[in-house]
């Protein structure tokens, strides 16, 4: 698992898996529909220069689903309580597709304790008109046509189900099975997120691939121009998930950004 060690925490009845590791400021890295990212080269990166605390969502990898738990925010004021337990301050907040959908739901509800935001190719709000899709639905279509919305170079990416154990398979699934619940209807978004996302008042960055098929740059710009003073940058030639994609790239864009001006 690299520099990050495996732990579990209890708020409530939500059992949360949780990887932390390293030391500086710290870093809540809140992963996207994919699943828990913890052994991936960008968290080892990440860890040698920050406190990284890296939870995977309730119904993904080891967390628990309690019946209760049915949506993003429910996440948002999960990870908030998380905050509060483990007394994190100052705190650098890292989220991803619909990670970075809970951490702007997160910084609507309060940023006592968050210091600087990003927002990584994020989804949940809704920007075009009712009958049209902003987020291809990914749950109707071939796992080879996500891939290719998903990565700049899909044949590298993609996972061998070869090479995947039983518990890998049966992760997957319940993973997928999750995200669906939280994202299903309505599809990808929070019709209230996008008239909330003023309330926001700490430095933000929204970060996305210029090769992402999944969130468009008009989306993503629209999502930074919701927010105050928030800055859209784009990395080239990368897709929906630059810290798997260039973990390097990444790492010095969020670094770049944690020391810039406020």
């Amino acid at each position: 698992m690299g520099a990050l060690r495996r732990d579990t925490t209890k708020l409530g009845d939500v059992e949360l898996e949780l990887f932390e590791g390293g030391s500086g400021p710290s870093l809540l890295f809140l992963h996207g529909g994919g699943g828990p990212v913890a052994g991936a080269p960008f968290m080892d990166r990440l860890a040698a220069k920050f406190h990284v605390i890296a939870p995977s969502h309730p119904g993904f990898g080891g967390s628990n689903l309690p019946l209760w738990i049915d949506s993003i925010d429910d996440f948002a004021h999960i990870y908030l309580e998380l905050i509060r337990l483990l007394d994190l301050k100052n705190l650098l907040l890292v989220g991803h597709s619909i990670g970075g959908w809970t951490a702007a739901e997160m910084a609507t509800k309060t940023t006592d304790r968050i210091d600087r935001i990003v927002l990584a190719a994020p989804v949940g709000i809704k920007i075009g008109p009712v009958d049209r899709l902003d987020i291809p639905d990914i749950f109707a279509m071939p796992d080879a046509e996500v891939d290719r919305l998903r990565y700049a170079e899909p044949d590298k990416w993609r996972p061998d189900p070869t090479k995947l154990t039983d518990a890998d398979l049966l992760t997957a699934a319940r993973n997928r099975q999750t995200l669906a619940l939280v994202t299903w209807e309505p599809y990808m978004h929070n019709p209230k997120l996008k008239h909330r996302l003023y309330r926001i008042d700490r430095p933000t960055l929204v970060l996305r691939g210029a090769k992402d098929g999944l969130v468009s740059h008009d989306y993503a710009a629209a999502y930074a121009g919701l927010i105050s003073g928030a800055r859209l940058e784009t990395i080239p030639d990368i897709g929906h998930v630059p810290h798997i994609e260039h973990a390097e790239r990444f790492v010095e864009v969020v670094e770049r950004f944690a020391g810039g001006p406020r």
